[in-house]
């Protein structure tokens, strides 16, 4: 019974959070958003202390079911092996080896220490989350836009809008790269050998591991009633049970109650350690010496070290406290995206700074967002972290998607009222490709749609108050016949760095305009 609850309970997870990379309309973020933000790497990062105390005194109690239950990569692990097991016709097919301590312990240090020097790509690469959602968002979420496209068009066809047409790809071939790459290897580890990723790579996973040693509540071997018949070993996923000393290393084991449905004669059960303790005390046998596995000396060593690294990461938690976007005449398949010096981030992130410490590039801001403008950068300093692009939509002043997604506190939380103040970038003209000047056509795209009213259109000798276009004898597009074309002037107290003016611009195949992000978001 525990084991078919643990795989409803993990598979209702594991589906809402695929769902949430998936929905591009916005829909599932408001009701399942929560899913995302009790992950634990995110929660660190967000200062999210209630979260973090709830994960560990939960496996504290239970040992590591947030691997087995909460984790989206570790029940996606589950899922190959099981197929592995299906076609190999094989229920039998693990055995029990030795924890890789060097390795799980090795990859925990230069995670704690990526995460506390804020070396971002160390800690998306080895966030478990973060590498469920670059997988999500680069290999499920095109097949089901596509989908979607292949729905939207049917509708059109019998004149209904139940659905519309999205952008299919929204990444970067290097997140794609990155994410085949890590779907390969996780799944080569648990086609052959189960929860091998959990238990060497994994620094999420052998943190909980050492606390799960001490857990209230755990798988034990009863040897009396042991056979020594080893289902238990053979059907145990994580490798953690010796069948041959009758002993389970728990820092490895993730609770996934395989063990218990497989043993026919009662032999391993799930209950009160200290029951269990006091139980073999009496019975003077060496229950008790389990938990040291791996050595006394050496156990102790570890658990003062780990003592260390996790007060780090605390003392850096403790420290801080739509949808189809409007077209304009002008093709925008072959605009070009210009070579920003510094990337425009959403509204709510504050800083490129903040961005950088906090963000894990779990790409959920970017499937969410439903003007199309974020994309993961390509850049090595903030590489796979979003950014903003302005070739096939703007930032609408209304939306407030991405901040209200972010698990990591990387973008916070804004109103629309504040986020219309709030200026992350600033416009530039480049006169040369401004059709006005190359074309001699007068044009006000970036003026009529500039929300904030930052641009104006001058001509040389403009009176303020005086408009070149008014009165008799106008020519095409409203302007006097001889009267002098007129070119935009950015205010740039006003200017926000929406992009609008950016997206609107007729130039090709650069806009005329363009914005260039801040350092720091200040209001205007």
């Amino acid at each position: 019974m525990l084991r078919k609850i643990r795989i409803i309970a993990a598979a209702l997870v594991f589906i809402l959070l695929a769902l949430l990379f998936l929905d591009f309309t916005g829909t599932l973020h408001p009701c399942i958003g929560w899913l995302a933000k009790i992950q634990l790497v995110p929660a660190v990062l967000a200062h999210s202390i209630a979260v973090i105390v709830v994960l560990v005194g939960l496996t504290f109690l239970f040992g590591r079911v947030y691997c087995s239950v909460l984790c989206p990569l570790g029940v996606a692990q589950d899922c190959i092996s099981n197929v592995s097991g299906r076609l190999g016709k094989k229920k039998s097919r693990f055995s029990f080896s030795k924890a890789k301590t060097w390795l799980r312990y090795g990859a925990l240090g230069l995670f704690i220490v990526a995460l506390v020097a804020h070396i971002n790509i160390i800690v998306s690469l080895l966030d478990p989350y973060s590498a469920f959602g670059r997988m999500a968002t680069s290999l499920l979420a095109p097949i089901y836009r596509l989908g979607n496209n292949v729905l939207a068009w049917l509708a059109e066809a019998v004149n209904s809008y139940a659905f519309y047409a999205t952008d299919v790809w929204k990444g970067t071939w290097i997140t794609l790269t990155i994410a085949v790459a890590t779907l390969i290897v996780i799944a080569l580890l648990a086609w052959r050998n189960g929860r091998t990723y959990c238990n060497t790579i994994c620094p999420v996973g052998t943190f909980l591991g050492l606390i799960s040693q001490f857990s209230f509540y755990k798988a034990s071997i009863n040897t009396e009633k042991c056979t020594n018949c080893g289902l238990c070993e053979k059907g145990c996923k994580a490798s953690c049970i010796d069948s041959k000393t009758m002993t389970i290393d728990h820092s490895r084991c993730v609770t996934c109650f395989n063990c218990i449905d497989n043993c026919k004669f009662g032999g391993v059960k799930y209950g009160l350690a200290l029951k269990k303790k006091a139980e073999a005390e009496q019975k003077d046998a060496p229950v008790q010496e389990f938990a040291l596995a791996d050595g006394n000396n050496s156990a102790v060593t570890r658990r003062s070290v780990m003592a260390i690294a996790w007060g780090l990461v605390m003392a850096k938690t403790l420290k801080a406290q739509e949808n189809n976007v409007d077209g304009g005449l002008a093709e925008l398949v072959d605009k070009k995206v210009p070579d920003r010096k510094t990337p425009v981030i959403p509204a709510g992130a504050d800083s490129l700074q903040r961005m950088k410490r906090h963000c894990t590039a779990c790409q959920l801001c970017v499937s969410s967002c439903p003007n199309g403008i974020l994309r993961p950068s390509s850049k090595l300093s903030s590489l796979m972290q979003p950014e903003m692009s302005f070739e096939r939509g703007y930032c609408r002043p209304e939306c407030t998607e991405c901040s209200q997604v972010c698990p990591t506190g990387a973008i916070n939380k804004i109103t629309p009222a504040e986020k219309t103040g709030i200026s992350r970038g600033c416009s530039y003209w480049i006169s040369d490709n401004c059709i006005v000047n190359r074309d001699e056509v007068q044009c006000r795209s970036c003026e009529r749609h500039c929300p904030t009213g930052a641009i104006s259109l001058h001509a040389p000798g403009h009176q303020q108050g005086q408009e070149p276009g008014q009165g008799r004898g106008q020519g095409p597009g409203g302007r006097r016949a001889n009267a002098p074309l007129r070119t935009p002037v950015i205010d740039k107290e006003k200017c926000i760095g929406c992009g609008a003016c950016e997206y609107y611009c007729p130039a090709r195949p650069f806009s005329a305009i363009y914005v260039e992000g801040h350092h720091r978001h200040h209001t205007v």
